[in-house]
């Protein structure tokens, strides 16, 4: 065989030889990972104790690993104000800012690193750096956009007491509106609120149309027919919500015993038991069962406290009354 035909021949034949031993090296690094993850005497689990650096078996005993790397922190904090001041990392990712809270954000302290305040020359000079950081981080139309809505739904869930959950799940609503072009013809503050109204309903921490127009710039007449359209575009699963969802609310504000709660809560499962509910606003179907519950547990609670804290009238407060008394009745009967 001359040099060409050997050249040729071995060309040929070292793909598959690097094949061949990729596989191999693939199946001992399984085997590997396969006999860490169970002990070498007894083929018991192995558990890592981070406390002594250790990986023990639980079973023998067996210390089959030592001195492992710690990957947290070489630094202690016994407070929160500690653990911003040493921690090296910055804030996670969230949906609540239009950039992700990726961008950097100079702050509006005019102090330098040592806590010394500055000049009005370095003063003059953040100024302009903060003005143009702030162009920087709004590039096009959708970007302000966007950073208006958030910062409005930021604004109305701190006045409605939301958690930072229910921001979240509405700055997504906003955004998927946004992205699918359902803005146009409709006001920025309006779709941001229903994406909150929606937001509040599927985390089960609901608030009435009634509440969210009192933080809220825009009429309920807006609110109800663009969460409407936006709940049907998005194809948004939104449950009806649940009188009982109310109720711990209602109960906190009026400072009403947790007796008084549990018996506002079982009024409401008789009411859905005898099937009154239907067509009812929640809101007030609520407002009876506390107020009820507090006449039933000695609570001294009147219609005006618990009207002016569900947002309903007293003339609701007390037809409802008397339907949850006689479905509560109805039930002890049964």
């Amino acid at each position: 065989m001359s040099n060409t035909e050997t050249r040729e021949y071995v060309e040929s034949r070292t793909p598959q030889a690097s094949e061949k031993d990729r596989a191999t090296e693939q199946a001992s690094e399984e085997t590997e990972q396969e006999e860490t993850q169970v002990c070498p005497e007894c083929g018991g689990t192995l558990v890592a104790d981070e406390a002594h650096g250790e990986t023990v078996c639980t079973d023998c005993g067996l210390v089959v690993d030592e001195d492992s790397i710690d990957r947290g922190p070489e630094w202690r904090a016994f407070d929160s104000a500690e653990r911003d001041q040493k921690s090296r990392v910055g804030a996670p990712t969230t949906n609540l800012m239009h950039d992700k809270g990726l961008s950097t954000n100079i702050g509006w302290q005019n102090k330098d690193a040592y806590g010394n305040s500055l000049s009005s020359r370095q003063r003059e000079q953040m100024q302009r750096l903060r003005t143009w950081n702030e162009r920087f981080r709004t590039r096009d139309s959708k970007e302000r956009n966007l950073k208006q809505a958030l910062g409005e739904i930021d604004r109305m869930a701190s006045a409605l007491g939301l958690p930072e959950n229910v921001r979240e799940t509405a700055s997504v609503i906003y955004r998927r509106a946004l992205d699918e072009d359902l803005l146009p013809g409709r006001s920025i503050e309006g779709v941001a609120t229903a994406a909150l109204y929606a937001a509040a309903r599927q985390a089960g921490t609901p608030r009435s149309l009634d509440e969210i127009e009192r933080v809220s710039r825009v009429d309920k007449m807006e609110l109800t027919r663009t969460y409407r359209y936006v709940v049907r575009e998005l194809s948004l699963q939104v449950e009806p919500a649940d009188p009982e969802q109310y109720v711990p609310r209602f109960a906190s504000e009026l400072g009403l015993s947790d007796e008084a709660e549990r018996t506002a809560r079982e009024l409401l499962r008789n009411a859905k038991r005898a099937a009154i509910h239907s067509g009812k606003s929640p809101v007030g179907l609520a407002a009876a069962a506390v107020y009820a519950a507090a006449l039933l547990t000695n609570d001294k609670v009147t219609q005006s406290q618990v009207s002016d804290v569900a947002n309903v009238s007293e003339v609701t407060i007390r037809n409802r009354y008397k339907e949850l008394l006689e479905a509560g009745d109805a039930g002890i009967v049964a």
